[in-house]
């Protein structure tokens, strides 16, 4: 009987036991790692190469040259500030041989220029432009027939022979000495004509 007891103790101790460990006993389930997002990246495409512009092209502007579209007549009818020119020119019939087709430099004085002139002869510029031969022998000793000379060619210190047949000399410092003595600078060149080319000067030279 006693045996029977023990037994019966020791089964139900051991299935205390056994419940105990089944309580205690954690049962994790597993985890799956976390999911890793893998960022693709396209291949970079290689930018087109970039090209290079082309070179502007150099424009010469020097010496006020521009590109020829009117006659020496027509230019200085353009510029006010040698409508006494202009005047003088047509009062002496000189106007139509500078609009014709040949190859003439003229040394145009300026408005200024013939102000000094008309102060220096003690006349009005009525009476001036009444001479007509004074005027013929004063302009055209401003031109150089048959030729267009321009800056970078005149010839300094040598004789220019004009259409009056008297010459004129232009030293280095582009400053022009006339027949009488008489000076002017030379103050803008290379002014382009379809038939020649003008230099424009701040006094009026006289031939004699």
């Amino acid at each position: 009987m006693l045996k029977k007891n023990l037994l019966s103790i020791a089964v139900v101790t051991a299935a205390v036991s056994l419940a105990a460990c089944n309580d205690t006993e954690t049962v994790t389930e597993p985890v799956e790692p976390e999911a890793t997002t893998e960022v693709m990246t396209e291949p970079m495409v290689d930018a087109e190469p970039m090209v290079d512009a082309e070179p502007m092209a150099d424009t010469d502007m020097a010496n006020a040259e521009v590109i020829a579209n009117q006659n020496i007549t027509e230019l200085a009818a353009g510029n006010e500030d040698l409508s006494t020119l202009v005047a003088a020119l047509q009062a002496a019939d000189l106007d139509q041989t500078l609009a014709s087709d040949g190859q003439f430099t003229v040394f145009a004085p300026t408005n200024d220029a013939f102000a000094k002139l008309l102060e220096t002869l003690g006349i009005t510029q009525d009476e001036l432009l009444a001479d007509k031969e004074l005027l013929t022998s004063v302009l055209t000793y401003h031109v150089v027939p048959d030729a267009v000379v321009k800056a970078a060619d005149i010839p300094y210190g040598t004789d220019i022979t004009t259409v009056n047949g008297k010459a004129f000399m232009i030293s280095d410092a582009n400053v022009i000495t006339a027949a009488n003595g008489g000076t002017a600078n030379i103050a803008a060149t290379d002014i382009m004509a379809t038939n020649g080319v003008v230099h424009v000067i701040d006094a009026v030279l006289l031939p004699e």
